[in-house]
């Protein structure tokens, strides 16, 4: 019998984006209903329409700025009805609720899901600057199982961690500073031509080289920028989703495998969640990475969008530095075009969504100043470590 491969029964029928503060005047609640009301509208729905709702990581520790509005609040403000609410935590990291909410529309339960994520952490930060930092996270958030070995380390945020991984691959494959740099210096080029970017002043490699080492060889220019904003996806039956004012794209294949221990020390320096997700990807689909049009990657840290070229095929394993260097490659009219809005490290940590919303964007034409060539096939991944999720994104006539 021939594998049942559930994604290819569903498509992106609209998106949404609320304004990207740093800080925002907007609650967090404002901003969801921005970002809500814009997709469900973009896909040529009303509110009625909608039967599924889904965020990650859902209804755990609302409030915070990392998570400060679940589905439960959004779907009650929005009055909405739904036949399928989904309110999980795990699974592969930023992308788990628009991953469920395939899910749950191709086994029946739903035609319409809202998928949203809101993040407000620029107005967390303005009242306690340690807000992001490891120490400050909660039980339910990440789970306090592996944190317990690293906080009294002094290990205090993401960057030490993502640090020791840019180190070994600039130690096992000759990676410089300056082809690192080059996430950066894409990120910054093209979040000048995206008007929602946090930062869009532009930058130069003396500008990055100057900026202050974080956990070497990190740089500050290598950290995402906190912001508040609220990004919304709506997912449709593949059948219904024809009869919408969009072409659909629909979800070509997903990646969400985790074939090693769930922990950040326990792996190899060089790999991470990222190759167990793409080798997933890649076996659910005729297409190949020579087909990828655009490339929306996790750039938390620059050390990991170079970790997902190679483990989503990208480029070979170990060569990401060679693949970047001088950032033609991977410019918007380079052969691989990444982060086009400007990724986290520029445009705003919009946490995985973020990413699909872009790549939606450039397959559909509406990206502006920043608008790359014609294409139908796109990939976002989000997520780091020892979570990752990845889909594959095809353009319909």
């Amino acid at each position: 019998m021939k594998e049942h491969l559930y994604e290819k029964n569903v498509a992106i029928t609209g998106i949404g984006q609320s304004e990207v503060g740093r800080p925002s005047g907007r609650s967090a609640m404002q901003l969801s209903i921005d970002a809500a009301l814009e997709a469900i509208a973009d896909a040529g729905l009303t509110r009625a329409d909608i039967d599924g709702i889904a965020c990650w990581p859902g209804d755990n520790d609302n409030g915070n700025p990392f998570s400060p509005v679940g589905p439960n609040a959004l779907m009650s403000v929005l009055g909405l009805r739904v036949n399928w609410y989904g309110a999980g935590y795990e699974g592969p990291g930023p992308l788990t609720a628009l991953i469920n909410g395939a899910m749950a529309i191709a086994a029946g339960l739903c035609r319409h899901v809202l998928v949203f994520r809101t993040i407000t952490e620029a107005s967390g930060r303005t009242k306690n600057k340690a807000a992001s930092a490891l120490t400050s996270k909660t039980v339910g958030r990440d789970g306090s199982y592996f944190w317990q070995w690293y906080t009294p380390f002094n290990v205090v945020s993401g960057v030490n961690l993502m640090a020791l991984y840019a180190q070994r691959h600039f130690h096992e494959y000759g990676t410089t500073p300056e082809q690192l740099a080059q996430i950066a210096l894409t990120c910054r080029a093209n979040a000048a031509l995206n008007p929602k970017a946090v930062f869009r002043t532009p930058m130069t490699m003396d500008d990055y080289m100057a900026s202050r080492m974080i956990s070497s060889p990190l740089r500050m220019f290598d950290c995402d920028v906190h912001c508040d904003a609220s990004t919304a996806i709506v997912l449709s039956r593949a059948d219904v989703a024809q009869h919408g004012p969009n072409a659909p794209i629909r979800l070509e294949a997903i990646g969400s495998a985790l074939h090693q221990p769930w922990s950040w020390d326990q792996i190899s320096l060089t790999e991470m969640a990222c190759f167990d997700v793409g080798r997933m990807m890649w076996s659910r689909t005729d297409l190949k990475p020579a087909d990828v049009g655009n490339a929306q990657l996790y750039d938390g840290f620059s050390i990991l969008t170079m970790l997902w070229m190679e483990g989503l095929g990208l480029c070979p394993r170990g060569e990401s530095g060679a693949f970047v260097e001088g950032g033609q490659q991977i410019s918007r009219t380079g052969s691989l075009p990444i982060n086009t809005n400007g990724g986290q490290l520029s445009a705003g940590r919009t946490h995985g969504l973020g990413y699909v919303h872009e790549a939606c964007s450039q397959l559909w034409g509406r990206a502006g100043a920043r608008q790359i060539a014609p294409h139908q096939v796109a990939v976002a991944a989000a997520g780091g470590g020892p979570l990752g999720g990845s889909v594959l994104l095809v353009r319909e006539p």
